[in-house]
């Protein structure tokens, strides 16, 4: 186990943490400024924030789960795990705003599209194993495919309030019967981006293991907390947000 811990790509989980810091960051502000109205968060519309950090930080955070994909033994399982998850975060949500009027609805968020990604990569796993195909070509078609997806995301806007179906939501096209909606992360772009993750992931960590050196004091020091929160990712994105909102709502109260 000790080895094991060691030959852990350490570099993953403190990325992954930063971009979960990040979206805790975000979910925060956003709280504070739609739906407690207890500041102003005029970060989140400023250019520098909207247009760089926070792409910067969902492209880390969606690209790092996808290199992460290929070290799991079992993605189906991932798969179902996650996308119960967000299924349950979606009924919760609704419920939140129809029944408290909460405006917080999440019809498909990052773990919906993780969840996505997972399946679809369990699929392509599946039909390369039983065909035997070299993983060179795996490589290039899922490239194929997230390249067509990034490029697809920048395109899609053409198709807004020509359809009108809510089976599509989950693809980025805007329809009249789209409900207002939290966190929205749509397949396009970024199931392409969850792709690329997966071959970089399928080429540089062939062997499954960190491609650094061992870590040792002050590094070590540094980097722990991140690890910590990029290896409970899930259970901190799913347990922030109610604690966040609490807190939002006590404060509001106690302002009163």
């Amino acid at each position: 186990m000790g080895k094991d811990r060691q030959a852990r790509a350490y570099e993953l989980d403190t990325m992954r943490g930063i971009a979960m810091i990040f979206v805790i960051f975000m979910h925060v502000s956003w709280d504070l400024k739609y739906m407690f109205r207890l500041a102003d968060c005029e970060w989140l519309d400023a250019p520098w924030f909207e247009g760089l950090m926070h792409p910067f930080f969902l492209v880390t955070f969606v690209g790092v789960s996808g290199m992460c994909c290929t070290f799991s033994r079992n993605n189906v399982r991932r798969g179902l795990k996650l996308i119960s998850v967000a299924l349950a975060l979606t009924a919760g949500t609704a419920v939140a705003t129809y029944v408290f009027h909460m405006s917080c609805l999440i019809v498909f968020n990052v773990l919906h599209l993780l969840s996505c990604g997972i399946f679809l990569y369990a699929l392509i796993e599946f039909i390369e194993k039983k065909t035997k195909a070299p993983s060179g070509k795996a490589n290039a078609i899922m490239g194929f495919l997230g390249a067509f997806a990034i490029i697809t995301g920048d395109t899609i806007s053409y198709f807004n309030h020509h359809v009108d179906n809510p089976l599509l939501i989950p693809t980025g096209i805007i329809m009249d019967c789209t409900p207002g909606m939290a966190d929205y992360m749509p397949l396009f772009p970024w199931i392409g981006v969850f792709f690329v993750g997966v071959v970089i992931g399928r080429v540089c960590y062939k062997e499954k293991k960190t491609l650094f050196p061992p870590k040792h004091g002050f590094v070590r020091r540094i980097t722990a907390p991140f690890e910590f929160i990029g290896r409970h990712s899930l259970i901190i994105y799913i347990a922030h947000q109610p604690v966040v909102m609490l807190i939002c709502y006590l404060i509001s109260e106690a302002m009163k």
